[in-house]
């Protein structure tokens, strides 16, 4: 015997708006990643005993075209990828290479002393290492028996 279902119209009606509902998020979405690019840089960031590193990838950038700050706790990196010039009489079938300025902040997790802090640029990669500020490095206090 078969089994009946009875007609629903109204869950007809919802699965049809969840269906252009997700149609529009993956469009819109699709959309922001895509623009993302020209603006987004991937981070990562750690901290050990007596520093904090950044390593941030920067495919394209000249180190002359790479800025770095720190104000008030806040890292800002920022770089230009110029863009190259365009052929003359030739048709392009894609042009997916971003050029255009783009940057990150990032709050840092604790104090650092700028003026010691090092950056080196290697393979499309900048790596920042920040010396912590000595009022947040870990102290040792000796024990001494009487």
């Amino acid at each position: 015997m078969a089994n009946l279902m009875v007609f629903d119209p109204m869950r007809e009606i919802a699965a049809l708006r969840s269906t252009v509902d997700q149609l529009f998020d993956d469009l819109f979405t699709r959309q922001v990643d895509w623009l993302r690019g020209t603006e987004w840089i991937a981070v990562d960031m750690y901290q050990t005993d007596n520093e904090v590193v950044v390593k941030a990838t920067m495919p394209g950038v000249k180190p002359e075209d790479i800025h770095v700050t720190v104000n008030n706790n806040v890292l800002t990196i920022a770089g230009e990828v110029k863009q190259e010039e365009e052929v003359k009489n030739a048709v392009y079938h894609l042009r997916e290479r971003r050029y255009g300025q783009y940057s990150r902040s990032l709050t840092l997790p604790v104090p650092v002393e700028v003026d010691k802090a090092k950056a080196e640029y290697e393979n499309g990669v900048l790596t920042l290492t920040l010396p912590k500020a000595e009022a947040v490095r870990p102290k040792t206090i000796t024990v001494k028996a009487k």
